[in-house]
């Protein structure tokens, strides 16, 4: 059980402009520090103390 707290930027795959509440997503995010992340690990996309979307990592790109 890990847990880190990292800050980045995301960016919509496929041409979205933005998602709504049970929309599946495909997203790019970059971290701005490098942490261990492998395919298949779990996270969550919190703003201002709640969670607003959680994911599996498909791809990790250098």
């Amino acid at each position: 059980f890990r847990t880190t707290d990292v800050t980045g930027t995301t960016k919509l795959m496929g041409g979205a402009e933005m998602c709504m509440p049970g929309d599946n997503v495909s997203l790019e995010v970059e971290l701005i520090q490098p942490i261990a992340m492998h395919e298949g690990s779990r996270f969550a996309i919190r703003e201002g103390g709640k969670t607003v979307g959680s994911g599996v990592v498909t791809k990790v790109l250098e």
